[in-house]
């Protein structure tokens, strides 16, 4: 996604008892391919398939990705060799033209016990163009459409959005596709796990792109936008017809609903505790929240402020653009005190702002932004506000860019829905296995997955599942989603493909990998 996290079946580690009688010990069921072809495997997709994590491209990242782990398993009945367009090292990020475009991967600083970026420059450069054919070709940032779009490759393009640097470094051609440098290797077995991206940008931006469902013409989205259900239905139908044409078996996963992803469940909508505010609460009461909550009680709209506790967590302060703009009627009723251009500039900021609840996913990045002071740039109406509406989330909203509310987050489960529906169908005309990762994610959000000694959940930085970008899953969790494609391998076409050891996998990389 800037994702990949669908699987089939849940994790059964089975635990099997075994006593010293040699006679009583299993016999090991050879691998076999069953009616599976290995010997060329292709992966299509985009972050996920690309071994993306901790918020960049790394070499060892590359390495522990879902589809080099498969490559490997897949050796042992008959796989052959599974070529990377490998970055240069494990800092992470691009250059173009000696630019940094994608900044380095993220590690877990124990002294400030926040992800921060490793050193080091990044030296993998777009403009260095990588010759051959790759079996992995996952491509970040490439939503579904973008597999069958020429030019996407194109180094030309880069500059202005309309390319994607990641394939620019490993496109055959200029005018090439991600489907046709596929199909071009006559892969016999393939992966296929796109569809993340139509959603997630979305997601990730705060919903300030734009449901395009009812547009049929992908050319005129935007980057943030959600893909048509429609449009989405038709390019998967076509990779999948495309992949498949020549006798090709392959395996096929279904997208998990954002919810699950620690990226949009990790900070609370309540996170102002007492103790945070601590000889502020007062203050905020009678000079803001308390005049805030009288006047929008008169305009009918009292539901939005409620002022701070003193004794229990409070919610963050943010702007709902689907709220009634009260703007105008704000700047009427704090003219007489505050003076009209004052006035003016607090009917402005708290027009449609509101407590945030329950219902609403903050993101993960906004963390970084609570109770800092908003610029002019992410203000949301272009000035630097002054004391005392100097802190974000607490005296000045958190803009549409900080949080999903209901309406937005709706939007998205309705795409995804869609999206699943066709994968699922697909799937099942084309007799591709089939990988359910809502089913998994549900597992790692309501009390984990075991294997050993261990619990593996999808909390952020501890749970083992997912690196710290809050979308991408860590090695440990490539290793998981490994093992599902192999169970749903082995159900459809009778092959006894292994699992992987997930202990054997790191939850997190440290700042330097040997």
């Amino acid at each position: 996604m800037k994702k990949n996290i669908k699987w089939l079946l849940l994790v059964s580690l089975t635990f099997m008892a075994c006593n010293s009688d040699d006679s009583d010990v299993p016999a090991e069921v050879p691998v076999v391919p069953g009616s599976a072809v290995f010997t060329k495997y292709v992966a299509l997709g985009d972050s996920f398939a690309a071994g993306y994590s901790d918020n960049a491209l790394f070499k060892k990242g590359q390495e522990n990705g879902y589809p080099n782990i498969l490559a490997k398993q897949f050796s042992a009945a008959g796989g052959g060799v599974f070529t990377i367009p490998y970055a240069n090292d494990n800092i992470g990020g691009l250059l173009f033209n000696g630019a940094v475009i994608a900044g380095p991967r993220l590690y877990f600083n124990a002294t400030t016990k926040a992800p921060t970026p490793v050193s080091g420059a990044p030296t993998t450069e777009v403009t260095a163009h990588l010759t051959g054919a790759f079996n992995n070709m996952g491509v970040p940032g490439a939503k579904s459409f973008h597999l069958i779009a020429a030019g996407y490759g194109n180094l030309a393009g880069v500059p202005s959005g309309a390319a994607n640097p990641y394939f620019a470094r490993f496109a055959t051609t200029p005018s090439t596709t991600v489907l046709a440098d596929a199909l071009a290797q006559s892969p016999t077995f393939f992966s296929l796990f796109i569809g993340g991206n139509d959603v997630l940008a979305y997601a990730t931006s705060g919903g300030i792109g734009k449901d395009q469902t009812g547009n049929m013409d992908p050319k005129t989205y935007g980057g943030n936008d959600i893909t048509d259900p429609t449009v989405f239905a038709n390019v998967y139908s076509s990779l999948a017809t495309a992949l498949t044409a020549n006798g090709a078996k392959g395996v096929v996963a279904n997208l998990p609903y954002i919810t699950t992803l620690p990226y949009f469940t990790t900070v609370p909508y309540n996170p102002l505790s007492p103790k945070l505010l601590i000889g502020k609460i007062a203050p905020l009461n009678a000079q803001l929240y308390g005049p805030l909550k009288q006047a929008l009680t008169a305009f009918g709209a009292g539901d939005r402020i409620n002022l701070l506790s003193e004794t229990a967590s409070n919610p963050l302060l943010i702007k709902d653009e689907s709220l009634k703009d009260l703007s105008a009627q704000l700047t009427a009723a704090f003219t007489p005190t505050l003076g009209a251009q004052t006035a003016a500039f607090y009917g402005a900021v708290f027009g449609q702002a509101r407590q945030a609840k329950a219902t609403d996913l903050i993101m993960l990045t906004t963390q970084n932004d609570i109770n800092t002071a908003p610029t002019a740039q992410n203000s949301g109406i272009g000035v630097a506000p002054p004391a005392p509406l100097n802190s974000f989330g607490i005296t000045y909203p958190l803009q549409d860019k900080h949080v999903l509310i209901p309406t937005e987050i709706a939007e998205v489960k309705k795409a995804t829905d869609a999206y699943n529906v066709t994968i699922e169908s697909v799937a099942k005309s084309k007799g591709l296995a089939f990988v359910d990762t809502k089913t998994v994610m549900t597992q790692l959000s309501n009390g984990g997955v075991k294997f050993g000694n261990f619990t593996m959940t999808s909390a952020f930085a501890v749970g083992g599942a997912f690196s710290l970008d809050g979308v991408h899953p860590s090695a440990r969790g490539y290793g998981l989603i490994a093992n599902i494609f192999i169970d749903a391998i082995n159900a459809q076409y009778g092959s006894t493909l292994r699992h992987v050891d997930l202990a054997t996998y790191p939850g997190q990389y440290p700042a330097t990998i040997q």
